[in-house]
């Protein structure tokens, strides 16, 4: 039987409860996780059947077969909706396992009429144009209609404007549909105020670890910590290079510690030069380019030996801080995170 992979990435599903309790509270309604994109890598199946014992029964997805897996793995009691909608020749498949489609066109509510329709959910599109029926196009209230959502543009940014205007836009457009539940709110949109929850939150990125403004906050625990081991390390003289095109030089002489993971990993090659690991009691920068396996670590001054764990994000590392320095988002850097990299559940 092959051996562990060096690289491991460990999900603490009490902390997962512990964000959906701290969301549910902040927001004052029922929390409806959104576990999209494999919960954004963390493992749906699990992080969904530890939700569903926290009292969620709403989930929401967005491709037709993540739907399909999730209803497999936890039974016919929850609801479970897919964002992407009812795509062309898809009716069947939706029924069949019984999920929800979210209508966001009037194609897309003519094919689920025409197989029979059924529970289901409508999108308005109150500015951030990306999915969902435009307010003056949106339909008659029709049989079946239980959900009615829009999605925030700027909620990372409570000072955004545009924030407000996309709240009374939905206000006026759900007020067409009485009796369905109105969900409005995502990550940040719950740290906006009361008026922004409505009827039902649907969270993604605060349930998995990332702050409601792109960056750490208190009240949002560490979910996902990505580990990998010392592979070797190594003095390097004064005037010779680590890694690819020589983009670090080390100017007096630096120990090195090489970390089994890299850009298949999820360790992003941007994360150059600005990247920080957790090794040795210290968090230390790493050290040239990343290579698709490995990265190396300036360990100048630690006590490092090989088999030492390195932290590349988790509660000694912050999810946004190691999102910031790679310049990216807390939602890529945990999408990112390759099969390789051993899932272990803490529960």
């Amino acid at each position: 039987m092959p051996s562990p992979s060096p690289a491991s990435l460990t999900v603490d599903l009490n902390a997962l409860a512990a964000n959906y309790r701290t969301l549910e509270r902040v927001g004052g309604v029922p929390v409806h996780p959104v576990v999209k994109a494999d919960a954004y890598g963390l493992g749906a199946e699990r992080c969904a059947a530890r939700l569903m014992r926290e009292g969620a029964r709403t989930f929401f997805v967005a491709r037709t077969r993540e739907g399909e897996v999730l209803r497999t793995a936890l039974g016919p009691q929850p609801a479970i909706y897919v964002l992407d909608g009812c795509l062309a020749g898809r009716a069947g498949r939706l029924r069949a396992a019984d999920l929800r489609p979210v209508l966001n066109t009037a194609e897309q509510l003519a094919d689920w009429r025409a197989a029979g329709g059924g529970r289901c959910g409508l999108q308005i599109d109150t500015g951030m144009n990306r999915l969902g029926f435009r307010s003056e196009a949106a339909p008659e209230p029709f049989e079946g209609l239980d959900l009615v959502l829009s999605h925030l543009a700027c909620a990372d940014d409570p000072a955004e404007p545009m924030n407000a205007r996309q709240r009374d836009a939905f206000a006026l457009a759900a007020a067409r549909y009485p009796g369905t539940v109105r969900s409005f709110a995502n990550s940040g949109g719950i740290f906006l105020g009361p008026d922004y929850g409505f009827d039902a939150s649907r969270p993604g990125i605060c349930l998995y670890g990332g702050g409601p403004e792109g960056r750490p906050d208190a009240r949002i625990r560490p979910v996902a910590t990505l580990a990998a081991e010392v592979l070797q390390v190594r003095e390097v003289p004064a005037g010779e290079s680590v890694g690819y095109s020589r983009r670090f030089i080390a100017e007096t002489p630096r120990r090195i510690a090489t970390i089994a993971a890299g850009y298949a990993d999820g360790v992003l090659r941007s994360y150059s030069p600005e990247g920080r690991v957790r090794v040795g009691g210290a968090v230390r920068p790493i050290a040239g380019q990343v290579s698709m396996d490995v990265c190396a670590v300036d360990v100048t001054g630690l006590e490092v030996a090989v088999g030492d764990p390195a932290e590349l994000f988790g509660p000694n590392r912050m999810l946004d801080e190691t999102a910031a320095a790679a310049g990216t988002v807390a939602w890529e850097l945990l999408t990112s995170v390759g099969p390789r990299a051993v899932r272990t559940y803490v529960d």
